[in-house]
């Protein structure tokens, strides 16, 4: 089990982000998260809360909390398999595996997500590439995640690489799709619908409080 630190860095009330949970309880599958009655059924079910700084009952009792800096800098919510072994077990009928998605799009998002831990790095980089070139490709992706989170981690696994790129299986040709202005405005249009949900559940929300 690696030992990962767990003692929060909130000290005081007034570090807490009382909007934290608001936000994420707004996105779907996020609305029932004021619903958890923290009977750890959720941990219980994980197969990785073993090696979690934050078992999934804590990270959804922090987030109500507001200890938004400690959650989304944990590393649980990159350990997550998305089984959705704690979703289909909640009595409560709360999509945890929906609201661990969420904490990591709003850990990207905002750039505070564990530095150099190779998971993060691999997601950001994936839609990076594939938002510019409209294209997966394997090698350039795998080459910034070495460069990104610890290049001498895999030192190790050069042979192989040599090995798949003598077989074609590993290329780091620049590949794109012709219309790439295209699928600029439809990603502009994707974020901008994101967004005025977003707004109407938050007022929603409000609206109902």
């Amino acid at each position: 089990m690696q030992n990962w630190p767990i003692e929060s860095k909130i000290r005081y009330e007034g570090d807490l982000d009382p909007g934290f949970a608001e936000g994420i309880a707004s996105i779907p599958g996020g609305e029932r998260l004021a619903h958890c009655i923290q009977c750890g059924t959720c941990s219980a079910t994980c197969p990785l809360s073993n090696y979690m700084d934050y078992t999934p009952r804590r990270i959804i009792a922090m987030t109500r909390a507001g200890f938004k800096d400690d959650v989304l800098r944990s590393f649980t919510i990159w350990l997550c398999a998305s089984c959705y072994s704690c979703t289909v077990e909640c009595p409560k009928n709360i999509k945890i595996t929906d609201i661990m998605y969420a904490l990591k799009r709003q850990a990207i998002e905002e750039n505070i997500y564990p530095k150099r831990f190779s998971i993060p790095v691999l997601a950001r980089e994936f839609f990076s590439l594939a938002k510019r070139t409209g294209r997966s490709n394997e090698g350039r992706v795998i080459i910034r995640l070495v460069l990104k989170s610890n290049p001498f981690r895999y030192i190790g696994r050069a042979f192989l690489g040599l090995k798949l790129m003598k077989q074609g299986r590993f290329s780091l040709k620049k590949e794109t799709i012709k219309r790439k202005g295209e699928l600029k405005k439809i990603l502009q249009g994707v974020e901008q619908t994101a967004l005025e949900i977003e707004s109407v559940q938050k007022s929603g929300i409000r609206a109902e409080s």
